[in-house]
């Protein structure tokens, strides 16, 4: 797999014009220049995309399959090129590049077999002269735009079931991350996806314009964004006002994580690690606020910090390193912001607080107690390796903080009582529930959010079911 640098329009590799700079956040390197395109190469790409339509949705399942299979392969067998591009443009750990790599292979993999069973259903009938029956089909061209925390795995969850299901696609991956999706166009093209089939258009300067071509196209039947709540809402009024095309969208999240005073506290340890420091805190599913029961909260505090402090940050390309860049200046301005009011609040650090010396994007591992609910820390998305720790005294005081925001994407808990496992589960408002465990995501299970965190979902039978149109028809005459 060589490195990729052109957008991919109608089966061909487009380069040309104005370019911008791909860099690495770990070091600010240069590592490519990429196409910076605008409204009229998104415009051609859903064009190719459309003409693409008809021969693509006329395969049968099994043959996209096969193809979706040979896919599938080529990731596996350069997972590690995958890995290394992913840590080099994101600045993830390769360890955990990898990880994303194989997650992202999977979608691939399951929706290319899913759609083998997009099953119809025949209905009873109301009256003896009529058969009733409905059958799944292709939405059309689909438009996504990905973000860039998960610059592969982001990809592949909207792309794999709308290509497995008979659709087109055309993608604008982010500024900051375009070379991985442009590696997945190579694989793709090697694999037999024909011209059309599956698109990137790069960009920089222009990414409202090519989102508002994606939104009021009347060829694109289908819409998935993943990125803020903000744009989110503004997407999808767009979609909405101009041509009413399905719409997903993955928002933000503002993710609890409680830990009850019977709870495995080593296991609540290493699960809010692994939910709070994944990828230096920059994802939608971290743990964003971490609620302790008042009976455990020093002695839990204690040993999350003493275990955060353990943790080795630098590049991703470093052996053993566990916490990444953040991804650019902004990022790394917003953290820093965040916790200084926290601390100048009362709060306090018992480890990190500050800028590490690994780079100017690299933030210390840090945990804040004293921690209030008024606190920007509880109230927003912090995205990057800090874990604010929240006081609480009873269940119900438990439940009502994590429910006290307008997000609702994930949530996690530990207890060892099975009935308040339960319980909790069911009185959280979030579209997805993590007991004794801070990492949940997989091919199989369906991703999304309540509330103002999103719309749809994705992974599992219901991502497939995004992209297909359900269709009734009636036989009549029968005597």
């Amino acid at each position: 797999m060589s490195l990729r640098s052109d957008a991919y329009i109608d089966g061909q590799w487009r380069g040309g014009g104005k370019r911008f700079a791909v860099l690495n956040p770990a070091t600010q390197e240069q590592i490519a220049e990429v196409p910076d395109l605008g409204a009229a190469e998104a415009e051609e790409a859903i064009a190719a995309a459309h003409k693409a339509f008809l021969a693509w949705a006329a395969k049968s399942a099994k043959e996209r399959a096969s193809v979706m299979r040979a896919w599938y392969d080529l990731m596996m067998a350069d997972i590690d090129r995958l890995a290394a591009l992913i840590s080099r443009e994101g600045g993830k750990p390769v360890a955990e590049a990898k990880g994303e790599a194989a997650y992202g292979a999977s979608f691939v993999e399951w929706f290319g077999e899913e759609a083998k069973r997009a099953y119809g259903r025949t209905i009873p009938t109301t009256t003896a002269t009529r058969r009733y029956v409905t059958i799944k089909q292709p939405i059309g061209v689909c438009a996504a735009i990905t973000p860039w925390n998960f610059p592969m795995a982001m990809i592949t969850r909207k792309a794999a079931p709308a290509i497995a299901a008979g659709n087109t696609i055309v993608l604008k991956p982010p500024s900051q991350t375009p070379l991985t999706a442009l590696a997945l166009a190579e694989l793709g093209e090697r694999a037999g996806l024909p011209a059309g089939v599956f698109n990137v258009v790069t960009t920089h300067d222009h990414t409202s314009e090519i989102g508002r071509v994606f939104c009021e196209s009347p060829l694109v039947r289908k819409f998935s964004f993943t990125g803020s709540t903000e744009v989110g809402k503004k997407l999808g009024a767009v979609c909405v006002g101009s041509t009413v095309k399905r719409v997903s969208l993955e928002l933000g999240g503002n993710a609890p994580l409680i830990v009850f005073a019977d709870a495995d506290l080593d296991l609540a340890v290493k699960g809010t690690i692994a939910s709070k420091f994944r990828n230096a805190g920059q994802t939608c599913v971290c743990a964003n606020r971490i609620l302790v029961e008042d009976a455990i909260y020093d002695a839990f505090s204690k040993k999350l910090a003493d275990a955060v402090a353990k943790l080795k940050v630098g590049p991703g390309d470093e052996a053993g390193v566990e916490i990444g860049p953040l991804i650019d200046g902004k990022a790394i301005e917003k953290v820093e912001r965040m916790v200084a009011e926290a601390l100048a609040s009362g709060a306090v650090a018992l480890t990190g607080g500050k800028t590490h010396a690994a780079g100017a994007q690299f933030y210390t591992p840090t945990v804040l107690t004293n921690v209030t609910r008024e606190m920007r820390v509880n109230r927003e998305e912090i995205f990057g390796p800090v874990a604010p720790l929240i006081r609480f005294k009873s269940e119900n005081e438990a439940v009502s903080i994590a429910n006290d925001t307008p997000f609702g994407l994930a949530s996690y808990f530990f207890t060892r009582d099975v009935n308040r496992a339960w319980r909790v589960a069911e009185r959280i408002e979030s579209g997805m529930v993590s007991i004794n465990d801070g990492i949940f995501s997989n091919e199989v299970i369906p991703f999304g959010g309540w509330k103002e965190s999103g719309l749809g979902r994705e992974g599992g039978v219901e991502g497939l079911e995004e992209y297909l149109e359900t269709k009734f028809v009636n036989f009549g005459g029968f005597v």
